[in-house]
């Protein structure tokens, strides 16, 4: 026998203006696809220590923690939806989407996340997921006059 489960939004969040957008536009198409909202936010090691491991990853975690929760409230003002879940994952923000994509009906992500040059020298985590999610991509502007 198959159970029926919700439609699930993905949305990924790093902070950034174009990530709160990304949020508040998911709030918006939630409904009128009868889905929850999951959204994720990934850390990794800083990539100028190629090869160096931290004995303590709590504090990339914790940064990653601040960023979702302030995420959450610039996007819903303290009124975040009851069934919205949220997860901070260990792993490449691009492949931590791609992941999350696997079981969505649609991944939303912001155009510009909070890399300064990144989008200068690397492919950019909304490019990538483009490209490589399991689910139809939605890229989301930052609202103009937000934040």
């Amino acid at each position: 026998m198959r159970t029926l489960t919700r439609a699930q939004i993905v949305v990924g969040v790093d902070g950034s203006p174009s990530s709160v957008s990304a949020l508040q536009c998911a709030q918006k198409l939630a409904p009128a696809l009868g889905a929850t909202i999951r959204v994720v936010i990934a850390w990794d090691y800083p990539p100028k220590f190629p090869g160096y491991v931290p004995l303590d990853t709590s504090e990339f975690a914790e940064v990653a923690k601040e960023h979702l929760s302030n995420a959450l409230y610039a996007a819903f003002r303290g009124d975040v939806p009851d069934d919205l879940q949220s997860s901070v994952v260990y792993a490449h923000p691009v492949q931590a989407l791609i992941d999350a994509s696997r079981d969505a009906a649609l991944l939303i992500v912001g155009r510009h996340g909070r890399g300064s040059l990144h989008h200068l020298f690397l492919v950019s985590v909304s490019t990538a997921c483009i490209s490589e999610a399991r689910c139809p991509v939605l890229v989301v502007r930052e609202a103009p006059g937000s934040i």
